[in-house]
């Protein structure tokens, strides 16, 4: 009863608990190591975001680079068991002979990672990654895929979602960094409650074009949070969902682009940084603590 009314005080007057009440911090593992964003200057800021709040411990798995031998693939194992959530910082291609794949055991380990209850972020190029895992394309649910893929999702002026069907809509593209509001779709969803209506983010990226698994989008599997006006194609466009897969939770983020040799303000963006820090502890434990950041 003691703890419970340090932890309602806590967060009602934002004092520091004793170290003895604060929850555990929850093991986080990001896998990074191959990417055609920054995975180099992306992970570390991921690491420190989730750490400096006090909810998360990060390790980080850093995959063979791309061309390296068989054999330094076959030594990389990452524990995903050992964790409460994964953080994917992985892209190894949507297409072409190029394509870097995770052998066939980690993907297997993953699969069942995630269905029996691991908790799994999709951080932006993410979602690029893996075309033809099929387990892995219907966990993200939409992705960097042509619109022969599956359909492609928008939403109307009252922000409902309007389903493209499978080869129509566009292609996955994205302009050039600018500044652009987004808007929240579900303030009553953990990850967002409290958001305020919309919020803007700077020198972002936005994607647009996006398409998924046609059972997955049919079937309403995606919780869509967040979407954003993409003035160059006239569309609204998804930025932040979520899904339960197996017993499983996704959280899917298309912010955080970071390129090479470029400033990305955007990673220190406070809105970002809630919905990072929230969509990680929902996706290990179903509920949120973590305050909105400032």
């Amino acid at each position: 009863m003691i703890v419970r009314l340090l932890l309602s005080l806590a967060i009602l007057l934002g004092l520091a608990l004793p170290a003895d009440a604060r929850p555990a911090r929850l093991r986080v593992l990001i896998v990074d190591g191959v990417n055609n964003h920054d995975w180099l200057a992306t992970t570390p800021v991921l690491k420190r975001i989730l750490e400096d709040s006090g909810r998360f411990s990060v390790d980080i798995s850093t995959s063979p680079p791309r061309g390296a031998p068989t054999a330094d693939w076959a030594g990389w194992r990452p524990k995903f068991a050992r964790y409460a959530v994964v953080i994917s910082n992985f892209n190894g291609g949507d297409h072409g002979k190029d394509v870097v794949q995770w052998p066939a055991a980690v993907q297997a380990d993953f699969e069942a990672y995630v269905k029996h209850g691991g908790g799994f972020v999709s951080y932006h190029a993410a979602n690029n990654a893996f075309p033809g895992w099929r387990a892995y394309e219907e966990m993200v649910g939409l992705l960097w895929r042509p619109n022969g893929f599956g359909p492609g999702v928008t939403f109307d002026t009252a922000g409902k979602p309007v389903i493209l069907p499978a080869g129509t809509g566009l292609n996955p593209n994205h302009p050039r960094r600018y500044d652009f509001d987004v808007t929240v779709r579900d303030r009553s969803h953990p990850i967002t409650h409290g958001l305020p209506v919309s919020f803007a983010v700077q020198s972002e990226q936005l994607t647009y074009g996006q398409h998924g698994p046609e059972a997955v989008i049919r079937d309403g599997a995606l919780t869509f949070l967040t979407y954003a006006w993409c003035a160059p194609v006239k569309e609204n466009e998804p930025m932040d969902w979520v899904r339960r897969w197996g017993k499983g939770r996704v959280y899917v983020t298309m912010l955080g682009h970071t390129w090479h040799d470029e400033p990305s303000p955007n990673l220190a963006n406070p809105w970002f940084r809630t919905l990072l820090l929230r969509g990680t502890e929902w996706a290990a434990t179903g509920k949120v603590t973590i305050p909105i950041q400032r």
